[in-house]
């Protein structure tokens, strides 16, 4: 069995967030880490090695420090990794990543792809179902369970409150939830291999099947009108007040909101 697990290295916003003048996100100037819903889709590609003796790939795109996660997921366990850099890549909202990704996938044998359900930064969760769009394969998401019976995967979907249990042969696209598991850590013994390894690293003419009218900014349909870090809230109004005329000034102040 062959996996290919597309990760996002995105920031981490307890540091803050800084933006390009064209409203994209600066991402070289903030501290990143592995998108948490992509992190447990690694796991769950690492059980099915684990149980299966499946082979784990995993692929990035941006730009060149994302290799960081790449060696992340070596470490705790991939066998291969992959960067898909380059300045025209730039900028892409999620029509242009997905055929970006789609287009590096095209050059591997897989079974099953996983990514994660969306990522922290864009909140989107549009990438994985549009990289399935994309090259013509069955797509569950929002996956709670995985499990694998024969050429087929079921997933148990999460839905409300309750899931669906969907059944796809592969090769199949499965987006993940962070709750899916626990992923592992990074061993000693896989850190020290993880940084001797070699990372393959792809550009633009390494894309199969994508036209250039669908890459990077130029290619991305979605404009961003306006992009801040988030408002801090003022100090607050601290009053003294007894019981009764608590409950006055709090239902006043429901009201002045229009809460109630």
């Amino acid at each position: 069995m062959k996996v290919v697990v597309c990760v996002k290295q995105v920031p981490d916003t307890k540091g803050g967030v800084k933006f390009n003048p064209d409203g994209t996100l600066d991402r070289a100037a903030m501290l990143t880490i592995m998108n948490p819903d992509d992190k447990a889709g690694l796991e769950a590609a690492l059980r099915l090695k684990d149980q299966y003796g499946a082979e784990v790939t995993v692929v990035t795109m941006g730009l060149p420090k994302a290799e960081e996660v790449l060696r992340e997921a070596m470490a705790m366990g991939a066998d291969k990794g992959i960067l898909v850099t380059d300045r025209v890549l730039g900028g892409a909202d999620t029509w242009a990543t997905s055929q970006t990704l789609a287009g590096a996938i095209r050059n591997l044998d897989y079974d099953l792809i996983i990514t994660g359900r969306q990522a922290i930064d864009g909140d989107t969760a549009q990438v994985g179902p549009q990289i399935s769009e994309h090259l013509g394969i069955p797509v569950i998401s929002y996956a709670q369970k995985i499990q694998i019976e024969g050429d087929s995967v079921v997933v148990e979907r999460q839905y409300d409150d309750r899931y669906h249990v969907l059944k796809a042969k592969m090769p199949c696209l499965i987006t993940a939830l962070a709750e899916l598991n626990e992923p592992r850590y990074m061993t000693p013994g896989g850190i020290f291999d993880a940084y001797k390894a070699e990372i393959t690293t792809w550009g633009r003419a390494d894309l199969k099947d994508v036209e250039d009218s669908n890459l990077g900014l130029k290619g991305s349909p979605t404009q961003i009108a306006r992009a801040s870090d988030k408002v801090r809230k003022g100090k607050g109004e601290k009053v003294t007040l007894d019981p009764s005329e608590s409950v006055e000034y709090i239902m006043n102040k429901l009201k002045e909101k229009h809460v109630i």
